[in-house]
């Protein structure tokens, strides 16, 4: 039997790191002299996988996501992994923002990565299992190649390069 070679696209972000990064941006909001008196929040919700960004005004929600985005790239969460929802007006003269971390790679985006896989002529198989994408062959040589074509190209989502395995 022909050995077979695997490996996984994966779209994950690490929660741990997320709830750090959260933690930290909350202490600083709550140091700084520009956020004194503008109520400003960020809440995780860990099951639904999103942040629940409130302050005063949309300026302050701006700088409230700036702090945010760099405790996350600190942390080495990549920042293609969050989604955001529109700008809604909140209670009191105050606006909250929903922000969505990704898990998974969508089922358009698992297509287009197939497509492109497939389009490069390397002799591999690519296919969609759920919620990653599996990319098997029998060269190791061709797998490397797939995973640099794939660096290669912005498909717009934060993808990693798990389960690699010779069987």
């Amino acid at each position: 039997m022909a050995q077979q070679n695997t490996f996984d696209v994966v779209s994950k972000v690490d929660m741990a790191e997320v709830k750090n990064a959260v933690n930290q941006a909350a202490k600083e909001i709550n140091q700084r002299y520009d956020f004194k008196g503008t109520n400003s929040t960020i809440a995780l919700d860990e099951k639904e996988h999103t942040l629940l960004l409130a302050t005063a005004s949309e300026f302050t929600l701006k700088s409230l996501n700036d702090v945010l985005q760099q405790k996350l790239v600190r942390r080495g969460v990549s920042l293609k992994a969050l989604s955001y929802g529109k700008v809604e007006p909140a209670a009191k003269d105050s606006v909250r923002q929903t922000v969505s971390l990704q898990q998974g790679i969508p089922i358009e985006k698992a297509r287009e990565i197939v497509k492109h896989i497939k389009d490069s002529k390397l002799r591999v198989q690519a296919s969609i299992n759920g919620d990653f994408v599996r990319v098997s062959g029998r060269d190791r040589d061709a797998l490397q190649e797939v995973i640099a074509l794939l660096k290669e190209k912005d498909f717009g989502i934060d993808m990693q390069y798990t389960n690699y395995r010779s069987n």
